[in-house]
């Protein structure tokens, strides 16, 4: 849920940067009309150039620039911490027209995949509070693992990993799907990621009975 804030934060900021910006030109060009409406076509300037207005317009733009650019790595290395110690992994496989989550250090081996035909769709489990990495490849072609309500997005590529850390605060689940157009059946291809709470996912990667 960090990742949502972050995003939420730095699209507000973004977006009041460029209707700020907007409002200024479009107020700039509509006092131009307006003053010289219905008069005769101003005479040449005998200056051909006006140096400290133009140094300041290219400072401001300059300013405006290494903000943004600033701004944006900022919120990015927020949003994508790297990962603990010790976190938990999973291995998530993109397939025409489905997906694999295997969990590699878990006592039983946990793996879960489907079918995404109708409800047969895998789940996701993770520990709510614990960091989690996510090691995403694809069996064939390009997917895109994307949870909209958790704002997280990272494309799985044929013979390449891709690497995502998440942590999700609080027990809950969260519908997911795929965000790259991959072929004939690309529109069932969803799933759902569940947080659950650590003891509850302890016994299910043990080996017990899916957490409720």
């Amino acid at each position: 849920m960090r990742q949502r804030h972050i995003f939420g934060t730095v699209f507000t900021v973004e977006a009041a940067i460029a209707g700020a910006v907007f409002l200024a030109v479009l107020g700039l060009l509509a006092w131009t009309l307006l003053r010289h409406r219905g008069t005769r076509p101003p005479a040449a300037a005998e200056r051909a150039e006006r140096p400290r207005l133009e140094a300041y317009y290219v400072g401001a733009l300059a300013a405006f620039a290494l903000f943004l650019v600033a701004w944006t790595a900022w919120q990015n290395h927020r949003e994508h911490p790297a990962a603990g110690p010790r976190p938990l992994r999973v291995d998530v496989t993109g397939f025409q027209w489905c997906w694999t989550f295997r969990y590699p250090g878990s006592p039983a081996h946990r793996s879960v995949t489907g079918t995404c035909e109708g409800h047969d769709m895998p789940t996701l489990v993770v520990p709510a509070g614990r960091t989690v990495q996510l090691r995403l490849t694809s069996r064939d072609v390009v997917h895109s693992l994307w949870v909209p309500g958790l704002r997280y997005k990272t494309d799985a590529f044929p013979h390449h990993v891709n690497t995502l850390t998440l942590t999700l605060d609080r027990a809950g689940r969260w519908r997911g799907r795929c965000a790259e157009f991959c072929g004939q059946r690309h529109h069932t291809m969803d799933f759902w990621i569940k947080a659950v709470p650590p003891r509850a996912y302890d016994r299910w990667a043990h080996g017990g009975t899916a957490p409720a």
